[in-house]
């Protein structure tokens, strides 16, 4: 019995694809490359975030993953309150919780800048709880959900991850949790039935799951 529910934020709460992708573009452009379209972005997007970068056709010769990770975040943080949130949300939240299901954010977000989008977005109060990084280099969030789950004292098996990557499968297959993965977010299709589990196009599906 599902008894907690993880959300990814980026692609899977917020839909930023399309700011991801002109970010991206603007440093191929700077760094003399071809930009890439929507549908290559997906094919390509993977964790960690610099192997997406190099697949993007970006030399770190000429700018430091470093940098462009500063770069990226001072132009993404206050460009990311515009964008929405996906259908059917808060909606989706609100059944859960009227379940009695635990719901909270698990992301690879640095922890400051992911807890101020979810104020901005108004949506930091319908979480319970909210897992991020302690930098901005977005690697791994397996250690920070291992230990969370530890500290509460949490079956693994009553936790479901829903996420738009196979990182976040990983993720909830590394913890022995259950996942759901989303459509809508930065993965191509194709790329996440590769893992074998519930594909969904609607955050209210996660209800048919339970």
């Amino acid at each position: 019995m599902i008894k907690y529910v993880f959300f990814d934020f980026n692609g899977t709460i917020l839909d930023d694809v399309s700011l991801c992708l002109d970010l991206l573009n603007q440093i191929l452009i700077k760094q003399g490359k071809d930009k890439i379209t929507l549908t290559k972005y997906k094919k390509i997007f993977t964790f960690p975030i610099k192997k997406y970068y190099e697949l993007a056709g970006i030399d770190f010769n000429k700018d430091s993953f470093e940098d462009l990770s500063k770069w990226f975040i001072k132009e993404y943080q206050p460009k990311s309150f515009k964008c929405s949130c996906y259908p059917n949300l808060q909606e989706t939240l609100k059944k859960l919780n009227e379940k009695g299901i635990i719901c909270g954010v698990l992301s690879a977000s640095e922890i400051k800048n992911l807890t101020e989008q979810l104020e901005e977005l108004n949506l930091k109060d319908d979480f319970a709880f909210i897992l991020g990084l302690n930098d901005i280099y977005a690697r791994s969030k397996v250690e920070v959900a291992r230990k969370f789950i530890n500290d509460n004292q949490i079956e693994p098996t009553s936790c479901l991850m829903v996420g738009d990557t196979t990182h976040d499968y990983l993720v909830s297959k590394e913890l022995n949790m259950k996942s759901i993965l989303f459509s809508k977010g930065h993965q191509d299709i194709s790329i996440l039935e590769e893992c074998n589990v519930p594909i969904i196009n609607d955050l209210e599906e996660i209800l048919k799951y339970l």
